[in-house]
């Protein structure tokens, strides 16, 4: 059995490396505007420097949940089944429950400061919340002992399932009465402008060069990790053989 290869398969390209300077500068540069250089909102005060985190997660969090059930969709579709597209799927969903949980925390502290409570049952934020159970449910899934074309396939239903909650949470504040504010990701504000629509543009952009950087790293773990249950299966079907063949040996011997 060979080892696996080592080298820089670990330590990433010259390109993600520049990628993820890059990350960091617009992190910084969105830190800079949202917290020194815009100002409080006349309604919402200083909390309002937390959508500039919270509206660009949602938004990242619909972009990686749909490229997961794209790419669920892709591997059971017979003529595209690929082990890429499996690995595509699994890892988007961890991005997308990261970034999930990151709206569910500014989410939270927004409504602290504007609700007097961290969290109320509104529909808004329950589907959300839901929506973070049911892909860490589908995470738990993947990890699930089977054989490994069974377990994609098994991942990829449940895949396309959850996707289902992601326009429910979209919709909610149109289609039920709740407490969280009308504005979506599509629909701002309209009295947004100046700093406070260049924070937030930021806020965007540090949110797309943190997902490209995630997935291009998570992406090359997958891939690693594959690469390794791969080996331990051969392992174990060497082992499996070489029980069988060592009484016949010693039969022979006799």
């Amino acid at each position: 059995m060979k080892p696996m290869a080592r080298g820089r398969v670990g330590t990433g390209t010259p390109a993600t490396r520049v990628l993820g300077v890059v990350t960091l500068a617009a992190i910084a540069v969105l830190g800079l505007f949202a917290l020194v250089l815009s100002p409080a909102d006349e309604l919402q005060g200083d909390s309002v420097r937390l959508l500039y985190v919270h509206v660009p997660a949602a938004s990242l969090a619909y972009l990686s949940f749909a490229m997961s059930a794209m790419a669920s969709a892709l591997y059971l579709w017979p003529r595209t089944r690929r082990p890429g597209w499996d690995r595509l799927a699994g890892v988007t969903a961890e991005i997308g429950v990261l970034f999930t949980g990151i709206v569910l925390i500014t989410g939270m502290l927004w409504g602290k400061v504007s609700w007097g409570a961290y969290w109320t049952w509104d529909a808004r934020l329950t589907s959300t919340a839901l929506l973070f159970v049911l892909y860490v449910g589908y995470l738990a899934v993947r990890r699930m002992p089977a054989a490994v074309d069974v377990r994609a396939k098994r991942s990829a239903v449940v895949g396309l399932v959850a996707i289902i909650d992601v326009p429910i949470v979209h919709w909610a504040v149109d289609w039920w009465q709740g407490q969280h504010p009308q504005s979506t990701i599509l629909h701002l504000h309209p009295k947004i402008s100046g700093l406070m629509a260049f924070s937030l543009f930021l806020g965007f952009v540090a949110g797309l060069l943190s997902f490209a950087w995630l997935l291009m790293h998570r992406y090359r773990l997958a891939v690693m990790e594959d690469a390794l249950e791969a080996q331990w299966l051969d392992l174990a079907i060497e082992d499996r053989q070489r029980e069988g063949t060592v009484p016949a040996a010693g039969a022979a011997a006799r």
